[in-house]
């Protein structure tokens, strides 16, 4: 106990809530009106700040370049049909209080401690690094160019130098681990992010790169180029809300209060009602996230068509930034590419600093899963999470270093993802009956989408693979 200068004693502050743990003391009615759902909007906008980065900037882009406007129609169901497993997993960690990681350990069968589910997010994670791991290279190759060190841009020393710096600079900003620094860093880029990428895509008509009704007639023909399948596999798993984003946007869920402010289960139709509330904040969260992420998505490809495809331009290795630099000379010109450095720069960074956020929590749950840690125990949690911030992206800089192919690495995690998407679709109709009350699963429209969505994403994922096999020599 403190004391005051009056003498008097003083009660401590308040110790922290743990935003994993549902109190009955923490509940408190949702609000009913749409601009004070708004106030309570975050998630969204830290999984929009992720998600639009390496998918759009490297691949979205790359996509454009090679094939031109024709797949315009995947990038379209990629941002839509995955929105509504995202929604549907979100809602049962709200009303159950229990992150996702934990939610696919009871969809069986189980091999030891966990589910065939956990243990393929764990291998799908390790592919994931590569991805993370060119997201940081993309960026030093952003800064190198811009600002060289020892005289010369995408040398190996200046390369080495940058990812240094960019991997520092993101567990600096991380350090305090809480919620709200993310959610400040993360909504700041996502709004440069969109201004910009929006606002070129809209200047391009009136360049010499302008497009027109018969490019979009062109790219809702529903066909895939020939030599474009493993870009478009990678693309579908990365672009719009990928499998990790949907695991990882149930933790900022948690941490936001959406589950803490709902309480426990007590049976009550007050606690029924305030769950109905905060479900209602969680899809606006989600749909307004899902603007976002289409919006910049389709205005990444629509750049990579209109101006890389005709110039026989496609993102390849540390030179990667040099061609998507194109974009901005050769409609703006020359001047553009410090617009476009500084604009890549913000993008791919804070995707860097997403990602050294939500990646530390879900390793720091799956070894609570496996009864390493105590998941339970605040101050343990804690510590884990940031220990594991500052060595995970440490580890991810050097996969970089080694492998040293941005547009390569952010494939082989988008690969990854699209087939852990597979297993996330299974689980979350195991756990919407399993771990959703009839009521909160009555909406028909809502049951619709979401058997749509999970039809599209099974018949995708399916015959990516399979088509994938079939232009695989010997198969």
């Amino acid at each position: 106990m403190a004391t005051t200068t009056d003498g008097t004693t003083a009660a401590p502050p308040p110790a922290q809530a743990d935003p994993y743990a549902l109190r009955a003391e923490d509940a408190r009615p949702a609000p009913e009106t749409f601009g004070g759902r708004v106030r309570h909007l975050g998630p969204g906008l830290v999984l929009s700040a992720a998600v639009v980065g390496s998918g759009e900037l490297i691949t979205t882009t790359s996509l454009g370049a090679k094939a031109g406007f024709a797949l315009l129609w995947l990038v379209i169901v990629s941002t839509a049909v995955k929105v509504w497993v995202q929604m549907e997993l979100a809602r049962w960690t709200i009303l159950n209080g229990r992150p996702a990681l934990d939610g696919f350990r009871d969809v069986g069968p189980r091999i030891g401690r966990l589910s065939w589910i956990n243990w393929l997010w764990i291998g799908m994670d390790f592919a994931k690094m590569f991805q993370r791991g060119g997201i940081i290279g993309g960026t030093a190759a952003a800064c190198s160019i811009l600002l060289p060190i020892h005289g010369a841009a995408l040398s190996t020393s200046s390369l080495t130098i940058w990812a240094i710096i960019v991997t520092g600079a993101a567990i600096l900003i991380l350090q305090t681990g809480k919620y709200p620094v993310v959610e400040r860093v993360e909504v700041i880029g996502i709004t440069l992010k969109t201004i910009i990428t929006f606002g070129l895509a809209l200047a391009l008509p009136f360049t010499a790169f302008g497009y027109g009704p018969e490019q979009f007639a062109d790219g809702l023909s529903f066909q895939i180029p020939a030599g474009t399948v493993g870009i478009a596999l990678a693309m579908f798993g990365i672009t719009g809300v990928g499998a990790d984003e949907m695991t990882t946007y149930t933790y900022w869920c948690l941490e936001k209060g959406y589950a803490r402010w709902t309480g426990p289960d007590d049976g009550t139709e007050e606690r029924a009602q305030r769950a109905e509330g905060w479900l209602k904040v969680m899809r606006l969260d989600v749909a307004v996230s899902w603007v976002i992420c289409t919006i910049c998505t389709l205005s990444f490809f629509v750049i990579g068509a209109s101006v890389l495809h005709p110039q026989g331009l496609v993102p390849e290795g540390n030179g990667m930034i040099t061609t998507l630099s194109h974009i901005y000379t050769d409609t703006l010109g020359p001047w553009a590419e410090y617009l476009f450095l500084a604009g890549a720069i913000a993008v791919l960074f804070s995707v860097t600093v997403a990602s050294s956020a939500s990646v530390p929590r879900l390793w720091t749950n799956t070894l609570g899963l496996l009864g390493v840690i105590n998941w339970k125990d605040m101050r343990v949690r804690t510590r884990t999470i940031r220990i594991l911030t500052c060595c995970l992206p440490p580890v991810w800089m050097c996969i970089f270093l080694w492998v040293q192919s941005p547009v390569l690495m952010v494939q082989i995690g988008g690969i990854g993802g699209g087939i852990f998407l597979l297993a996330v679709v299974v689980a979350v109709w195991r756990l919407r009956y399993t771990g959703v009350p009839p009521r909160f699963r009555a909406n028909p429209w809502l049951t619709a989408a979401l058997v749509m969505s999970s039809a599209a994403i099974l018949f995708l994922g399916v015959y990516g693979v399979l088509d994938t096999l079939e232009l695989t020599p010997g198969s």
